[in-house]
């Protein structure tokens, strides 16, 4: 199957960025190379460096970027390890990151990879496939009350518990194996009466996608040591895909444009803590008519802008 991605908010985040011809600049989240292709149009002696951790995801944007050879540095990891990976490279600094969260069309659709509760596939659920932890092994081994905390905060289902239980019950007569295997369990647990609000496994599914991926755990750990890596004017772009996500994001731009901790009653501040830029973004850009039409699956995105600013 060929590697498809809808760059969500294309327009939209290149404008943002204020790509400069010379400028350094990393996207996280390669995909298809959607994001990253715009950006290469741009440059005459900048770089990009572009990251994924999905080797489909590599080979596509490898093509896609083949005619910027020369502006490109494509790397195989999580986007949790590029200051480091850049530190390597002699890169300290860059002018702008692009972090495209969600999931591509082609995991979704690709079965054998077992993200989707509309094809009968493994549970498998890894974007990197040469990590060990899978789908199944978080349904199959993790314990009753470790299953409800992660479909209750990750998926915020409201029926955890009961899903949970279903889970623990039906695993003690055979090993849970399939995504439709899982469906059917999920749809037992929740009241019949719910299941009009949408497929029952969605947010399920969700929850499982986000620990086995350490999606969010990631993200925080990331986004600190982004903004240090953003040179003076440097803009961090970043677009989410539901609540969890964009909450993090929002509050560690807030954090980094007002980082003082000082008691709200003190008439100056004591702290030292200095803001390192502003949020450029005070409401999230979303898709328009336009791009909802063309792909429904861009409707929960979100865009939110950073810029570095330094006293």
């Amino acid at each position: 199957m060929e590697f498809h991605h809808y760059s969500v908010l294309l327009a939209e985040t290149i404008e943002e960025l204020h790509i400069r011809p010379d400028g350094v600049y990393l996207d996280g989240t390669l995909g298809g190379g959607g994001h990253a292709s715009e950006v290469c149009r741009r440059l005459t002696s900048g770089h990009l460096y572009g990251f994924d951790q999905d080797d489909a995801a590599i080979a596509a944007a490898s093509e896609r970027l083949a005619p910027f050879e020369e502006h490109v540095t494509i790397l195989r990891d999580n986007y949790c390890n590029a200051g480091t990976r850049l530190a390597e490279l002699g890169v300290v600094g860059v002018d702008g990151i692009v972090l495209d969260l969600g999931v591509s069309s082609y995991q979704f659709d690709t079965g054998e990879r077992g993200f989707s509760y509309r094809i009968d596939a493994p549970l498998d659920m890894r974007m990197d496939q040469r990590q060990s932890l899978t789908a199944k092994e978080i349904v199959n081994s993790y314990s009753e009350s470790r299953l409800f905390h992660v479909i209750r905060d990750y998926g915020e289902e409201q029926f955890a518990g009961n899903i949970a239980k279903h889970i623990v019950q039906a695993r003690a007569d055979k090993p849970i194996e399939t995504t439709f295997e899982l469906n059917e369990i999920i749809r037992a647990a929740i009241p019949a009466r719910m299941r009009k609000k949408g497929h029952p496994s969605k947010q399920t599914f969700q929850a499982f996608r986000i620990e086995c991926n350490r999606e969010l755990e990631v993200l925080k750990n990331s986004l600190e040591e982004f903004i240090d890596l953003l040179n003076p004017g440097g803009r961090l772009c970043i677009i989410t895909f539901h609540s969890l996500e964009d909450r993090i994001v929002k509050s560690a731009f807030r954090r980094a444009e007002n980082p003082c901790t000082c008691p709200p009653e003190f008439p100056v501040c004591v702290c030292g803590k200095k803001s390192l830029g502003r949020c450029v973004t005070k409401k999230p850009i979303v898709p328009s008519g336009r791009e909802l039409a063309e792909n429904n699956r861009s409707k929960s995105a979100k865009l939110r802008v950073f810029e570095k600013i330094l006293p």
